[in-house]
């Protein structure tokens, strides 16, 4: 029972400074050994999800010259991750509305480990198609699910700051992925390489997947579903410490989640576009819908930047040794950039608890308009001027979008519903984005040349200055916020 003697929400229990009889003091809620294990494996699923994602960049061109792809088949192979992240996002995180967080968590790791052994071993075209969005849909479900287990696991003061940087390692793992794509292809110079790629994933997923049967299910989940003595032992495994604190738990539900029918029924889908939820629903998946169109188009114009920092590769490679080497210069270059989603990462790591989800992620998005119209008055100038412009405006845009948006809406999509819907919501959210960025990487191909690259990148700017103004206009600051509460 906390020490006002009345019955509390798990979050309260969380946030509540312990206070022992022995004198021991502290100054605020300490992170027990429990949560720190929550907090790692979700990290690892955000650093698996990287490292695939970005390691099937530096596999594709070996994986073209090994079966003989055309540019259709090339595309397709290219977007089967992410049409699978697309349809895992939905589907996983409102099954973990259902069957539970931690149910959830096992399974997607479950489901990564199974497709990314099939394809180390695929032989055909279409197996390779389907093991690819199938890791997806295990990646895409890891998007709500990682943060909504950390979220309902840790205290409210650095809740952001441990989400981030649980999220934060998507970018190492991105790092990681392209260098050990070159590690392999210096050591391994074949086509069939990429097999090798993947299979260095395998044996440590199976390690996060065997972690996961090792953790508690989410109290508020629990509490919400009426299961309130399962809540309260969950509660007390949380917080388990030495000397123990606290040493019973008496939960209460806040707000409406308490009523029966929410219960037995469960929310809709559709709720989240009802009255109550719209403009929660708008914060959390518009902006992120405008961030993902701006940072999946900035990846059209990345070989521009690559072959200027890094030397140009062979324009033709017919050669399997022309190939490889053009792969290894892109690997080199694709970490290089990696390196600075890190830095924006870590910046938004260590300003959302001070400065705010929404003023980062409003103030992100005037950054990325900002370096997009730098790049934009490269077109039709000289060189060396050109190349500097393209240059200083996307390393701008890479920074502001980690630190602002890229970073915020993520964590905003996981904070702003209540627990009944958070995993729906989340996953929704996130689904809705991947959808921009999948129309993204279809049409701006065909729009660059249609319409030219400065008009495109004026776009560009046009939809950051949007994703800016609506993240104003529904603002939701949950920083600190006690997500109990959010019922209310």
């Amino acid at each position: 029972m906390s020490r006002s003697g009345r019955p509390s929400t798990p979050q309260s229990y969380i946030d509540e400074t312990p206070h022992w009889p022995d004198g021991t003091t502290v100054t605020a809620s300490p992170m027990t050994g429990m949560q720190w294990r929550i907090w790692g494996l979700a990290a690892a699923g955000k650093f698996f999800e990287g490292m695939v994602v970005f390691m099937t960049g530096v596999a594709l061109p070996l994986i073209g010259k090994d079966w003989g792809l055309d540019p259709l088949q090339t595309g397709v192979v290219g977007a089967a991750s992410l049409f699978g992240i697309l349809i895992g996002a939905t589907m996983l995180g409102g099954l973990a509305d259902r069957y539970g967080r931690r149910t959830i968590f096992i399974v997607e790791m479950a489901l990564f480990c199974f497709f990314l052994a099939l394809l180390t071993l695929a032989s055909g075209y279409w197996w390779l198609v389907i093991c690819l969005v199938g890791t997806g849909i295990a990646l895409g479900g890891d998007y709500p699910t990682a943060h909504l287990i950390i979220s309902e696991a840790i205290p409210s003061r650095i809740r952001g700051k441990l989400v981030l940087s649980a999220f934060g390692f998507q970018a190492l793992g991105a790092l990681t992925g392209t260098l050990i794509g070159y590690l392999v292809l210096s050591n391994l110079p074949q086509l069939d390489a990429w097999r090798w790629m993947y299979a260095t994933a395998l044996i440590p997923a199976l390690i996060v997947l065997a972690g996961r049967f090792m953790i508690t299910e989410s109290a508020p989940w629990l509490l919400s579903k009426g299961r309130r003595d399962e809540a309260e032992k969950a509660t007390l495994r949380l917080l388990e410490r030495k000397p123990p604190y606290p040493s019973t738990v008496v939960l209460e539900q806040a707000g409406i989640e308490s009523r029966p029918h929410d219960r037995r029924d469960g929310p809709r889908f559709l709720d989240l576009f009802g009255k109550r939820h719209r403009r929660t629903t708008i914060l959390a998946a518009v902006p992120w819908f405008l961030q993902d169109l701006g940072t999946y188009g900035i990846g059209i114009f990345t070989p521009m930047v690559l072959a200027a920092s890094f030397g140009h590769g062979k324009d033709h490679p017919n050669t399997i040794a022309d190939i490889i080497g053009n792969d290894i210069l892109a690997a080199k270059g694709a970490a290089f950039l990696d390196v600075l989603l890190i830095v924006g990462i870590l910046a938004a790591v260590l300003l959302a608890d001070r400065s705010g989800r929404i003023r980062l992620q409003v103030l992100g998005f005037i950054g990325c308009a900002a370096g997009l119209f730098i790049a934009s008055l490269s077109v039709g100038m000289n060189e060396p001027s050109a190349t500097i412009l393209i240059f200083v405006g996307f390393m701008l845009f890479n920074f502001m979008t980690n630190m602002g948006p890229n970073a915020q809406t993520y964590l905003l999509a996981g904070e702003v519903f209540p627990t009944a819907v958070r995993g729906r919501g989340a996953g929704f959210a996130a689904s809705f984005a991947k959808i921009g960025a999948v129309l993204t990487v279809f049409l701006f191909p065909i729009l660059l040349q249609g319409i030219g690259e400065q008009a495109l990148l004026y776009i560009l700017v046009g939809t950051s200055l949007l994703g800016a103004a609506v993240t104003w206009l529904c603002r939701i600051e949950t920083n600190g916020v006690d997500l109990d509460q959010l019922a209310d």
